[in-house]
């Protein structure tokens, strides 16, 4: 038998899950996200292999959707320290760099920041010739002085060859260890939020690097010499070399391993997903047993970037919300909340603050801790409360679908126990089994892919051939990010045509995904 661990790191919990070679649940468990996440992972890891009683070498594949990277980034700690080079002089030198991102942020990444004279049009010419001196000279100023860097060049998801000859450069001076992230391999085309995402990456590096081998010799502790998968924010995997490059990808990978847990649950691949956990309720949208990817600028630790993202409305509303009630009998709900402290701080756990669980357990909506303890409330106000709370998921809902047709809704999270049967705009409202750890259950069944958005011109090789081409790219791409090439198909394909550029040129994006290549002797025999 073969056996894989799902791990997925929430604001209040962190769950796990044991799944057998059918992925089947054989063991499931909650354990409180702790300040350094790492705790909080092992003990989750610890408590679900002790559940299962599977034998430790028949664990082959260990799965982690983490938080690591984006506290690193909205609380400014553990960053690397990164040098920020751009190719695009003379043409971007009114705009350095970093304008626009906080302050204190922009304190710890732009201590070393260039631009050096290079880049491409729109259409692939060179705006100039690549600075090959200043680049050398760059490298050994900085030297000892960095440990990662973010190279962006003017238009390089048309033209990379200045990225790629200035990483050769870097790493002759500084050696092939030195992490450099390049902004074709990470953002699309618009050049500032592709390198806020290229910067926000390379900073990450080693929080990335530290997590991995944490879990890694975590699970070598416990016995298991599992291969090691990271969750990435369209719902699938990455191996850990991958995740150690692109860390930023990692980021709201939470609530994509909800979506997609919940379309295996339920055998639906077009719906709404409703993931409630302690602290916040997460909606996105599922399409084609995908998270719907947002199509907008997303800010992350207040800088404003342009990789992928999925499609998601969050509210302040999970099981530890605070219920305030005044005198004269008006309330507030949230957005605080007591988070992973509810089983001290919730009246029906004995503590002194009333939180979104107790005005369910006091209206028999959910079964939780003493009752009694909450028999004392007023019933019509906490109906009242209530009825906000529906509604408050109900507003979100309605802002995530994209016509007044009624659709499915499917609940999941621990904290979904909140929630009626019957909600406004939903045909039906799903519960599946196992909804409380949907999140870690879609990371250990998520599959791996390979994305390619890049602008090609359709006159060179026309239409077909183009997107043939493409769709190659991306095949690659999820086959070196660890999937069997057997199984790899093209999950999402667009095009959209550029019309105010020359060449017939169009932006084209291309996503495949394959189940994660198992090794011969762990196939589950």
């Amino acid at each position: 038998m073969s056996y894989r661990i799902g791990i997925d790191v929430g604001g209040t919990h962190t769950d796990a899950v044991l799944l057998d070679h059918n992925y089947q649940v054989v063991a499931e468990t909650k354990s409180p996200t702790t300040e350094d996440v790492s705790t909080g992972i092992y003990q989750a890891m610890r408590e679900v292999i002790a559940k299962s009683g599977v034998p430790r070498e028949q664990i082959h594949l260990a799965m982690l959707g983490t938080t690591h990277c984006t506290n690193a980034i909205v609380e400014r700690k553990r960053l690397n320290d990164i040098a920020v080079i751009r190719i695009g002089a003379p043409a971007t030198l009114a705009v350095k760099p970093l304008i626009g991102v906080p302050e204190d942020l922009r304190e710890k990444l732009g201590k070393h920041v260039y631009i050096v004279h290079g880049g491409h049009e729109f259409d692939g010419r060179e705006i100039a010739k690549l600075d090959e001196e200043e680049l050398t000279r760059i490298a050994h100023e900085i030297k000892d002085r960095v440990d990662s860097i973010a190279v962006t060049s003017v238009f390089s998801p048309v033209a990379k060859d200045h990225e790629l000859r200035a990483a050769e450069i870097l790493r002759e001076v500084l050696g092939e260890e030195i992490p450099v992230s390049l902004s074709h391999e990470i953002g699309s085309v618009g050049l500032l939020e592709r390198e806020n995402a290229t910067i926000l990456n390379a900073s990450v590096v080693n929080v990335a690097k530290t997590t991995a081998e944490g879990f890694v010799n975590a699970l070598h502790e416990e016995g298991i010499h599992a291969r090691v998968f990271f969750g990435q924010n369209d719902g699938t995997l990455m191996s850990v070399e991958y995740a150690v490059k692109y860390p930023i990808l990692t980021i709201a990978c939470g609530p994509t391993n909800s979506i997609r847990g919940a379309s295996y649950l339920t055998g639906f691949s077009n719906a709404l997903v409703v993931d409630v956990g302690g602290t916040t309720t997460d909606i996105g949208v599922l399409v084609n047993s995908f998270p719907r990817e947002s199509s907008l600028a997303v800010e992350i630790g207040g800088a404003r970037t342009n990789f992928r993202m999925p499609d998601l409305v969050s509210i302040g509303l999970g099981g530890g919300t605070i219920v305030r009630i005044r005198e004269d009998g008006s309330f507030t709900v949230g957005p605080d909340s007591v988070g992973y402290q509810l089983p001290q701080k919730g009246l029906v756990f004995g503590g002194d603050t009333l939180t979104a669980t107790d005005v369910a357990v006091a209206l028999g909506k959910a079964t939780l801790g003493d009752p009694s303890k909450v028999a004392h409330l007023d019933r019509v106000l906490l109906e009242k409360v209530y009825a906000k709370m529906v509604e408050m998921v109900e507003d979100a809902i309605d802002k995530m679908k994209t016509s007044a047709e009624p659709v499915p809704v499917i609940l999941v999270g621990g904290g979904s126990i909140l929630l009626p049967d019957e909600l406004k705009g939903a045909s039906q409202v799903i519960r599946p089994e196992n909804f409380g750890v949907a999140n870690a259950i879609g990371a250990a069944i998520a599959q791996v892919s390979g994305q390619v958005e890049r602008v090609f011109s359709l006159d060179e090789l026309g239409r077909e051939k183009t997107l043939e081409l493409a769709r190659q790219i991306a095949k690659d791409e999820a086959v070196s990010a660890g999937a069997d090439p057997c199984t790899v198909e093209i999950v999402d394909i667009e095009d959209v045509p550029l019309a105010y550029l020359p060449g017939n040129a169009t932006r084209v994006r291309v996503k495949a995904a394959g189940n994660l290549a198992v090794k011969a002797d762990q196939s589950g025999n």
